[in-house]
């Protein structure tokens, strides 16, 4: 059968292939002759626009993720934060006061009536006083480069008064007295130290350290 096949294709004239151009229109030629290549290539920039549109809003999507609450909304909750944090601590010194007089029952419901109107009144001091970067003004009118010196001076004369009064209240006073204003001046004391800045905070519980030795008073 395969030597039959061999003998059919001798007989078969060899030549060359037709090596002449196509002499109807080929698909490359319709294609330029209706601007497809050029279609093409606008819808393929079209796309790769539209891909990076897209990246560009997902990346804004992702930032404003990112940066969350404005800074105002952050101030509310950072004055919210530490106001109810004092207020923690007012509710904690208040019971600890009490105990030391040794009373007998503590009257809770005033002890957080207390603590609740002590919350408030650090609410109203924290949100002006307290630095953020939507309240870098703490006096109208004052310049910029000031600002910073003056609530440091504001915060540093409240450390020094009222860890000296506190001293002094515990010493000289009857236990009615230490038990309504040991709390507040114990507050109002512990958020000016910390507040101010190392040096000040330092200097302030050194003067209140000098006021308690020279006074000849005790720590009870």
């Amino acid at each position: 059968m395969a030597r039959k096949r061999k003998e059919d294709s001798a007989g078969i004239k060899l030549r060359q292939p037709d090596r002449s151009g196509p002499t109807q229109e080929t698909l490359l030629d319709i294609a330029q002759k209706r601007d497809l290549f050029a279609q093409a290539q606008e819808q393929e920039d079209a796309n790769k626009r539209a891909a990076r549109k897209a990246a560009r809003l997902s990346s804004d999507e992702d930032g404003d993720d990112e940066e969350g609450l404005s800074p105002t909304a952050e101030r509310v909750m950072e004055t919210l934060l530490w106001s109810v944090s004092l207020a923690m601590l007012h509710f904690t010194l208040d019971v600890l006061v009490q105990h030391q007089y040794s009373m007998n029952r503590v009257q809770w419901p005033k002890v957080c009536t207390r603590a609740v109107q002590a919350w408030m009144v650090f609410a109203l001091l924290f949100y002006p006083l307290h630095p953020h970067s939507s309240n870098p003004t703490i006096l109208p009118g004052l310049p910029q480069r000031f600002q910073n010196g003056l609530r440091q001076a504001i915060f540093f004369a409240t450390s020094a008064a009222a860890g000296c009064y506190l001293i002094h209240v515990t010493n000289e006073f009857g236990y009615m007295a230490v038990m309504k204003q040991a709390p507040p001046l114990g507050c109002l004391w512990v958020w000016s130290v910390i507040e101010l800045e190392l040096p000040w905070a330092v200097l302030s519980l050194a003067g209140a350290g000098y006021f308690l030795w020279s006074g000849g008073y005790s720590i009870r």
